[in-house]
């Protein structure tokens, strides 16, 4: 069995980061504001969180542990 161990800092940076992916497409997807500014920060968004998943996913995996099974 695996566990993951996440301190606050860190889980806050992940969470933080799939917010910007999860935001940059709503607002590519909708229609509250000029089209030209909500493409522009959309996309900006959308590339920090594009830019971060691969760090993301390093420290996700640094933080696994293998834990043996009780007998």
């Amino acid at each position: 069995m695996k566990t993951l161990e996440l301190g606050l800092p860190v889980f806050g940076s992940i969470v933080a980061t799939r917010a910007a992916l999860g935001f940059g497409a709503g607002l590519l997807l909708s229609n509250k504001m000029s089209a030209r500014k909500r493409r522009a920060i959309g996309l900006a968004l959308v590339a920090i969180g594009a830019a971060t998943t691969v760090p993301a996913i390093k420290t996700v995996r640094s933080h696994l542990h293998e834990q043996s099974p009780i007998e």
